[in-house]
């Protein structure tokens, strides 16, 4: 739904608005983006909605930002305009009806022969490396496609410990920025403990998932305050469901000096916030030894769907 006028006026610049509400023009060669070549897409700076791609811009010397064609078909919308005594076509966003500009029949041919003629006010450019984690990482095909690298996304690890590994691993991976997730032991003494080992309770191994996530989707913190101390009761001491002992203990394992502070930072927001009931007694501790588990554990629950699970979201406000 577009905004509503008052809205508009608050979210745009007085330029912005001038453009894209009241079709307005922006003087030739004053734009941001009339020199741009950056790769990436161009999106309403009003809705949102992808518009255009560098990959079909081109320096039409015109003095506006030019394109041979839009994203989409269906992403603009084609008016006849007759004002200053001229017969053009005026292009206008299709969701939250802006002005952008006109489209003209003197293009390049190889291409179309169109010039969208596009004022720099009514767009924002999103960089290539910037589309996934704003939400547009379905158009980085079309750039793969084009043969242009298309960055990677940036990962971190961490390993979590909260009782059986099997329902931890089921619920991590399906958070939205988790890449890749592992079960296995760690917090012990012990280089390369086995199940087998840690079940005879010597070594102070925690079962534990490792998870790689991209911290433009989730940051650490979040992890930790919106889904770790929701699966799992971490006022239970070294205990999680019918499962007792401290490989089943509730611990942050941290890679580095940043983790450890936003762990300890997470635990007290979760402690004041009076989510639990009772004190929360999660441990902070280094990572030590961590061992991958058994290849029959990983993804355990997805082989078995009916499996033992003690792990559910709690429903937080």
């Amino acid at each position: 739904m577009k905004p509503s006028d008052a809205e508009l006026k608050k979210r745009l610049t007085p330029e912005q608005y001038r453009v894209t509400q009241q079709a307005g023009t922006e003087p030739a060669y004053s734009g941001e983006y009339d020199r741009h070549f950056a790769p990436g897409i161009y999106v309403d700076v009003v809705s949102g909605e992808v518009l255009f791609t560098s990959l079909d811009k081109f320096d039409s010397g015109c003095g506006w930002p030019a394109f041979t064609r839009p994203a989409e078909s269906t992403a603009l919308v084609e008016r006849a305009d007759t004002s200053y005594g001229m017969r053009r076509t005026e292009v206008r966003s299709s969701q939250a009806d802006s002005h952008l500009g006109h489209v003209f029949e003197d293009g390049p041919a190889d291409a179309g022969g169109l010039r969208y003629c596009i004022n720099s006010a009514a767009l924002r450019f999103v960089p290539l490396a910037d589309m996934q984690a704003q939400g547009y990482g379905a158009w980085l095909e079309r750039f793969r496609a084009a043969g242009i690298a298309v960055p990677g996304p940036k990962r971190e690890t961490a390993i979590l410990a909260g009782g059986c590994f099997w329902g931890m691993q089921e619920l991590l991976r399906d958070i939205d920025g988790v890449l890749e997730t592992r079960v296995g032991y760690c917090g012990g003494n012990l280089p390369n403990a086995t199940y087998e080992d840690v079940g005879r309770g010597e070594t102070g191994h925690a079962e534990s998932v490792e998870i790689v996530f991209d911290p433009a989707r989730i940051s650490f913190r979040r992890l930790l305050t919106d889904w770790f101390f929701r699966m799992h009761d971490p006022t239970t001491l070294n205990r999680q469901g019918n499962d007792i002992g401290s490989s089943y203990r509730s611990t942050i394992f941290y890679f580095n000096e940043t983790q450890k502070r936003e762990a300890l930072e997470a635990i007290k927001e979760v402690q004041s916030a009076r989510r639990w009931p009772a004190p929360i007694v999660t441990t902070v501790e280094p990572v030590r030894n961590w061992s991958v588990a058994e290849g029959y554990h990983q993804d355990y629950l997805r082989k078995n769907p009916g499996g033992y699970t003690c792990h559910f979201l709690r429903d937080w406000d």
